[in-house]
C-alpha cells in the first residue's frame, strides 16, 4: 500500500475511530430490551475451526519496505521498515502482510505470515473484499480491523487461540474493514435496528455505529452457516433479539466461501 500524507491523516482518524477500543462509548439510540450477551466472539469457539477449509493458496516473499503500520503498544502509528509478503487465495483476493522487523530475519516473519494467511483464507469472502493489508506485531494487544487491515498482535493471538476462537475474532475485525462503510449507516440497517429494538451485545450496544454490524455479522454466520455447531439456545436468542438485523443481510447476497 503506498502511502500519501494527505492520505494518512485521514486513515488515521478513521483508524482511530473504527477500532481504538480506549475511545468514548457512543449513543446508543433508544432501546427497550437488555443484550442478551456481552460480546459475540466469545460465544462459540466451534463457528470456524482450523480443521476448515481455506482459501489461502500461497506466499511470497517481496523483501522489505518502508510502511507505515498502527500499533497498539505504543497506541499510535509507526514507520518502519517490515517484512513483506503477498498473500494469495484461491477466490482471486490478495493481501499484503507486513510483519514487524522487531521479528528480526524473513524466516521468523515467514512463519508468522503463514500461520495468519492460512486463518485469513477461513473467513468468508465478502469480510476480505476490502482487506488489502495486515500488520503483524508482538505484543499482548486487541486486534483491530477497519483502514483495510487487520491489526494483529501475536501475543494476544496466543490467548484468542487457546480460547478457540481466533477465527471468530478476525471475522469480527474483517467486517469492519469490509462491511462497516457500505452497511453501518445505511437506511436499511437503522431501520433494522430500530425494529429489532435491541442488540446482540453490550459491546454493540453501547458502540452502535461502531460495533453493531461486526458484533451482528458472526451470529449471522453461526445461525445461517453454522447452525449445526452450535446450541439451539444460542440459535434460538439470536433469532428472537436482531431478527431483522439477520433479514437485511439475507437480502444482501454476501459471498461467502469458503463457508459454503
Amino acid at each position: 500500500m503506498k502511502y500519501f500524507m494527505d492520505a494518512l491523516s485521514f486513515c488515521l482518524i478513521l483508524f482511530l475511530i473504527s477500532c481504538n477500543e480506549e475511545e468514548k462509548q457512543e449513543t446508543s439510540p433508544e432501546v427497550s430490551l437488555v443484550p442478551p450477551f456481552e460480546g459475540t466472539i466469545f460465544l462459540d469457539p466451534d463457528i470456524i475451526t482450523d480443521s476448515d477449509p481455506t482459501t489461502f493458496t500461497g506466499l511470497s516473499y517481496a523483501g522489505q519496505a518502508e510502511r507505515t503500520m498502527f500499533d497498539r503498544r505504543v497506541n499510535d502509528w509507526i514507520t518502519v521498515t517490515p517484512f513483506l509478503f503477498n498473500a494469495d487465495f484461491d477466490d482471486g483476493l490478495s493481501i499484503e502482510i507486513q510483519v514487524n522487523p522487531e521479528f528480526q530475519n524473513d524466516a521468523t516473519a515467514e512463519i508468522e505470515a503463514l500461520k495468519y494467511a492460512e486463518v485469513m483464507g477461513r473467513l468468508p469472502k465478502v469480510v476480505r473484499m476490502d482487506v488489502e493489508t495486515s500488520w503483524i506485531h508482538k505484543g499482548t494487544e486487541l486486534f483491530g480491523g477497519g483502514n483495510k487491515n487487520l491489526l494483529i498482535h501475536t501475543g494476544q493471538a496466543a490467548l484468542y487461540e487457546n480460547d478457540g476462537i481466533l477465527e471468530e475474532t478476525l471475522v469480527h475485525e474483517a467486517s469492519h474493514s469490509s462491511l462497516d462503510e457500505d452497511h453501518a449507516a445505511a437506511t436499511g440497517w437503522i431501520s433494522a435496528q430500530e425494529a429489532d429494538r435491541n442488540f446482540i451485545s453490550t459491546y454493540a450496544r453501547d458502540n452502535p455505529t461502531r460495533e453493531d454490524v461486526a458484533e451482528t455479522f458472526l451470529m449471522y454466520l453461526a445461525i445461517r452457516y453454522r447452525s449445526d455447531r452450535i446450541s439451539a439456545s444460542l440459535k434460538d436468542e439470536i433469532l428472537k433479539t436482531i431478527p431483522n438485523r439477520i433479514k437485511y443481510f439475507d437480502n444482501q447476497n454476501f459471498t461467502m466461501q469458503p463457508i459454503e
